[in-house]
């Protein structure tokens, strides 16, 4: 007790000098401005947390951004704002031992440092379960697994309001749709609490009848094949928000939304509405873009998502740049065959231009999906039957030296050509389980890919493939994501022969989105004479941190690892080229416009390109998107 009284004394004294130096330092205009707020002794709860509940904020950094002043009352209820915030978070002895102000010499701007002591925690001492006697064992398990919280932890109110919603919401999983919970706490001794979580489960209900409005040229069938449940399944409260989600998966509508009717009504069957708002179905789409691999870039699309009526879409892109160019038409059936299965055929005509090589298909592809109920996992197999025609770079043709190389690469050492029929079945699995698509900051995402020529559908080609992408996303604290993603490849000919590889599916690493310190498919096996000539194992790794400087604004530096090997399966981890730098991000509605900095660790020795030799280490990439 002597030691908080003399802790408040020493507030006071520190208040009394900060009123005095302010009312010194004031301008004309009668405010000075926050340049920063630093806490020295915060351990047990998350600064930026802290910082966010506080009235006094930081001024921006950046010249034209926001200020902030300085208003004593404001501060002073910020002391009181920190202990209830540590009280919430199991800390209620926590109180502002101290705080020193430092004025710039102009007096006009100030920096606040809070010294706090955090005090004793309160801790949980049990945790006990009532009212659930109605509720399987193993679904009881899953809730009590499921808490936010466990015996030894720190009490945490705003985790006892998120395990009341949790249980609430695990329980209207398992067919209760009116269950009620509460989450308590009673004292058991010093600084340690019982929590008690009581539950009313309610009867066990199912699905009723499904009401449809809103819906216009879409039919009610399309709507409900959408829909994850069906009149007389147990309800679920998960079907419903998957339901939801599907039904804006299809682009038929800006607005859908699936209730429960008359919720404050106990019925044996729960009765939903579905309702939707039409969007336009036929969408025109043009595009202007840059980037450092591609350079200019024109992109045009036409869009149906309602062709033929039954939510079928048909689609035509057109794209030219100075990596790749052609035209594309889709045609995608939602439902084929059996519920849950999508068909997309598609028809192409596309030529690809790299610094080894330049490539041309056309030809056809029918791909089967189902996607896993909430959309986020996918299983994909595909039919292909294309033309595949290669074409080395002008400089490797006029190399003498890669005569035999070309050969037995399958390529025509004089026209430096090499053209078959390629007919293969492919299968694909992808998983996102992350918080956002464009822009993730948590959560993971995985894809793999086999390939297999020449059996089930003869042609030219003959070999096997194989590849894995690999993503990890980390928040650290709430303006810091630490990003890493792993891939491996390997394209394997029948027989150990390379002549049987359409030298457009040659394996390459390097450019924009892998290794940053070269460029564009640099990092291969080279020729005597130093020239990429593609390869049949790959490995990568990239490892980013990227910091979020404001809400539009970002930076992050990065380490991009991996090399690529003539023979397959081949993975050599000491045998790895390194590339590190830094980046900038600019957040825009379709994604962060990047711009990275690669620094080569290790150069390549001897790499030509476009028949020079590379004597620079380090490479500039402009894009649209996070490299990963």
């Amino acid at each position: 007790m002597r030691r908080r009284a003399a802790g408040r004394a020493v507030a006071t004294a520190w208040g009394v000098l900060l009123a005095a130096v302010l009312a010194a330092a004031c301008q004309e205009d009668g405010r000075v401005q926050v340049r920063g707020i630093e806490f020295q002794g915060v351990a047990a709860v998350s600064e930026d947390q802290l910082r966010n509940a506080l009235a006094t904020k930081d001024s921006s950094w950046i010249p034209w951004g926001r200020k902030q002043y300085f208003e004593r009352k404001q501060f002073d209820a910020d002391l009181q704002r920190i202990r209830a915030f540590y009280a919430d978070r199991g800390y209620p002895e926590a109180q502002v031992t101290a705080f020193d102000v430092q004025l710039n010499e102009e007096q006009n701007q100030v920096h606040v440092v809070l010294t706090i002591d955090e005090g004793q925690p309160v801790r949980i001492a049990a945790i006990d379960l009532h009212g659930f006697w109605d509720v399987p064992p193993d679904q009881v398990a899953a809730i009590q697994n499921s808490l936010p919280f466990k015996v030894g932890d720190v009490r945490d109110r705003q985790l006892m309001v998120t395990a009341q919603r949790g249980v609430e919401n695990a329980l209207r999983d398992y067919s209760f749709a009116y269950a009620r919970a509460w989450v308590t706490e009673t004292e058991r001794a010093a600084r340690s609490v019982v929590v008690d979580v009581t539950a009313d489960p309610g009867p066990s209900v199912n699905f009723g009848l499904v009401e449809i409005s809103g819906n216009r040229s879409v039919g009610d069938r399309v709507i409900s094949r959408e829909l994850l449940y069906r009149p007389g399944d147990a309800f679920n409260r998960s079907a419903m928000q998957d339901s939801q989600r599907r039904l804006y998966g299809l682009e038929l509508f800006q607005f859908a939304n699936v209730e429960v009717l008359e919720p404050e009504r106990q019925f044996p069957q729960i009765r939903t509405r579905v309702t939707v708002a039409e969007n336009k179905h036929q969408h025109v789409n043009f595009g202007l873009g840059y980037g450092t691999d591609e350079k200019a870039r024109v992109e045009a699309e036409y869009r149906h998502v309602n062709f033929l009526g039954d939510a079928r879409t048909a689609s035509v892109r057109g794209k030219w740049s100075s990596l790749d160019r052609g035209v594309q038409a889709n045609f995608i059936q939602p439902y084929f065959l059996v519920r849950g299965i999508t068909m997309n055929l598609q028809g192409q005509e596309w030529n690809t231009f790299t610094p080894a090589y330049d490539a041309f298909v056309a030809g056809g592809r029918a791909i089967f999906e189902h996607r896993v109920r909430s959309q986020r996992r996918t299983i994909g197999l595909s039919v292909i039957a294309e033309n595949n025609r290669s074409t080395v770079s002008e400089s490797a043709l006029n190399d003498p030296t890669l005569i035999d190389e070309l050969i037995a690469l399958g390529l025509d050492p004089v026209t430096g050509k090499q053209e078959g029929f390629l007919g293969a079945v492919a299968g694909d699995f992808q998983i996102d389980g992350t918080d956002n698509i464009l822009n993730a900051h948590r959560g993971f995402q995985a894809a793999a890919h086999l390939e297999h020529t020449g059996r089930i559908i003869p042609g030219t080609f003959k070999y096997f493939a194989v590849s894995t992408d690999l993503r990890h996303y980390v928040p650290i604290g709430s303006r810091v994501t630490f990003a890493n993603r792993v891939a491996w490849g390997v394209i394997d000919g029948e027989g150990d022969e390379d002549t049987t590889i359409p030298f457009g599916k040659r394996l390459f690493l390097g450019g924009a989105n892998s290794l940053r310190g070269w460029g564009r498919y640099e990092i291969s096996p080279l020729s005597e004479s130093g020239v990429p000539l593609g390869g049949d194992s790959l490995f990568g790794f990239s490892s980013e941190l990227r910091l979020e400087m404001n809400a539009r604004l970002g930076a992050v530096v990065f380490l991009d690892a991996g090399n690529v090997w003539a023979p397959p399966w081949t993975l050599d981890l000491e045998d790895l080229r390194y590339a590190v730098g830094p980046g900038f991000r600019y957040v825009t509605p379709v994604g962060p416009i990047r711009f990275d900095v690669g620094i080569q660790l290790n150069p390549v020795p001897n790499l030509q390109i476009d028949g020079e030799p590379q004597q620079r280490r380090w490479r500039m990439h402009f894009s649209i998107g996070q490299a990963f």
